[in-house]
């Protein structure tokens, strides 16, 4: 592994400064890396962590790992209605073309950073790397924090989504007479959270079963339901209308500034990059294999989305019917009208299972990013959250952690059932900027070190339009959907990301600049045993 002997001046020296800093409060664990794997040896040498997790995921599994993430079936059909009420068809077709590519420059340079950096902190811990040392503590506070909040967002949308796509297959069954609530949304998705939970507090090995088995039966589903609607549309579009009709619902004007709106779809399907990055700790050989899983699933994801979105373009009928859909949801309208009651239910009911891989993938990754982030003492009761559970090998108490806020979050809906639109916007903009705060050091500073995936020339070409992209599409997000603009329709995405901001900067001034000081150390390396420390002193679970 090109990255075992490499890298550990800077940051280990960085690690080990750090942990002078940080005090003598717990005892580091000390490591024998001949005692280690391959790549548990890098882990320790590299970035001074002690290795605790069973590498588990060979490379199907995480490449299964990546594509569940986007749930590219389910979440189209959760997030249609933004290009569909932007633009009509002409937006949901191009949106998807022009936003895929920039999300693939971002997908692109996640992967080559993570090849360099594999670690479960992910891009967060690249800023140790990449930054100068007196900038790492402030720099990657922020990328760890957008991150976090981006991880919980992104969670506790797919849980809603999911509630909603189960609650409209019961209306469907019901031929209309249950109409779902809020309150029922909330406490779907409640329960769903609880039962992802679960699931993740088991050993790892399950999910990466779930996982492999996972994307054989998204690819069939999405295959048949194009092909069903194909087959089954009596009224279907020409090709004109699909690629050249711009008709908006959303109110705004001129035209072409409500087709921008379209981008979200497509950036919040193909988003959480790293997600992946989060369980290099438990992938075998995660230089190489991460980095791939990354950029294949999202190349995947991202033609198998427009070449979707293009069939249901061609079989909507008539797109105010499907926007005023009885079941909330557009595409679920449009499986209705071409395939019947129980195409409907029997596609809603996939897409459900699919986000419910969705949801497991990503709490499994949130719970990482919170064992990481507590490793290196990011976040309040940062002790509980990084224990280990010995006879799972999974940190049980981060992954309730996240349950927790995945569920506490979409309470918002109770309030303010539009309000849970901002959540989705959140995520896009939060995660994105966590990746590109380290693009953009390491476009700046010049310390990247490449890893075994590396764009070389077209790197910085890639690097720049990723970062380009994101600061556009930035913008667009935090504008309402809809005008005018009221009290209901408002996009609260704003408010949510400064009270972020403002909780991150109240903790940080009022003690997180005293102890907090970036990624550190937490286990001393030696080379055989041939050291002063008794040997009892070694945590066995690295071993």
């Amino acid at each position: 592994m090109s990255t075992t002997a490499t890298d550990t001046t800077h940051g280990a020296d960085l690690r080990r400064k750090s942990s002078a800093v940080v005090g003598t409060e717990e005892t580091r664990n000390v490591v024998d890396i001949t005692q280690l794997n391959q790549e548990d040896a890098a882990l320790a040498a590299q970035f001074g962590y002690t290795p605790v997790f069973k590498r588990d995921f060979g490379f199907f599994a995480t490449l299964s790992f990546a594509a569940s993430i986007s749930g590219c079936f389910a979440t189209v059909t959760t997030t249609f209605l933004y290009p569909l009420e932007a633009g009509g068809a002409a937006s949901a077709v191009w949106c998807w073309l022009i936003s895929g590519a920039g999300c693939m420059c971002i997908a692109a340079s996640v992967a080559e950073l993570v090849s360099s950096y594999p670690t479960s902190g992910g891009l967060y811990t690249c800023v140790s790397r990449l930054a100068p040392p007196e900038w790492v503590p402030s720099i990657s506070w922020i990328t760890g924090w957008l991150n976090l909040v981006g991880q919980i967002c992104g969670v506790a949308s797919s849980e809603y989504g999911a509630a909603q796509i189960l609650l409209a297959a019961v209306s469907i069954g019901s031929d209309g007479t249950y109409k779902p609530t809020a309150s029922h949304y909330v406490g779907v998705q409640a329960a769903l959270c609880v039962f992802h939970g679960l699931v993740n507090s088991l050993n790892t090995k399950w999910l990466a079963k779930i996982t492999t088995s996972y994307i054989v039966f998204h690819g069939a589903v999405l295959v048949t339901c194009a092909i069903a609607l194909l087959a089954c549309c009596d009224n279907r579009h020409n090709a004109s209308y699909v690629f050249t009709d711009v008709t908006s619902a959303s109110g705004w004007t001129p035209i072409g500034f409500s087709f921008l709106f379209g981008f979200l779809s497509v950036s919040w399907t193909m988003t959480d990059y790293d997600a992946t990055a989060h369980i290099t700790e438990e992938i075998d050989d995660p230089a190489r294999k991460a980095p791939w899983a990354i950029f294949i699933a999202m190349a995947l994801t991202y033609v198998l989305g427009w070449l979707f979105t293009i069939v249901l373009a061609f079989t909507m009928g008539d797109p105010a019917d499907a926007l005023a859909s009885e079941y909330g949801q557009p595409v679920i309208q449009i499986y209705y009208n071409n395939l019947g009651k129980a195409g409907a239910i029997f596609y809603a009911v996939c897409a459900f299972l699919i986000l419910n891989t969705v949801c497991l993938t990503a709490i499994h990754s949130l719970a990482r990013t919170v064992f990481a982030f507590s490793r290196d003492q990011l976040i309040p009761g940062a002790r509980l959250w990084k224990k280990v559970d010995k006879r799972t090998d999974t940190p049980i108490l981060a992954v309730w952690f996240s349950v927790f806020w995945c569920a506490a979050i979409n309470l918002i809906a109770l309030g303010s059932p539009e309000t849970i639109n901002a959540i989705f916007n959140v995520c896009a903009i939060a995660m994105d900027w966590s990746y590109c705060i380290p693009i953009i050091c390491k476009l700046v500073y010049g310390r990247f070190t490449p890893g075994p995936w590396y764009m070389g020339k077209a790197s910085t070409f890639v690097n720049c339009y990723a970062v380009a992209w994101t600061a556009f599409v930035s913008i667009i997000f935090l504008f309402p959907t809809l005008y005018p603009v009221t009290a209901e329709n408002m996009n609260y995405a704003i408010v949510i990301l400064a009270a972020i901001f403002v909780c991150a900067g109240v903790y940080w001034v009022l003690g997180g600049r005293k102890f907090y000081v970036g990624p550190i150390a937490e286990a001393e390396v030696v080379v055989g045993v041939q050291h002063e420390k008794d040997d009892s002193s070694v945590d066995k679970t690295a071993m």
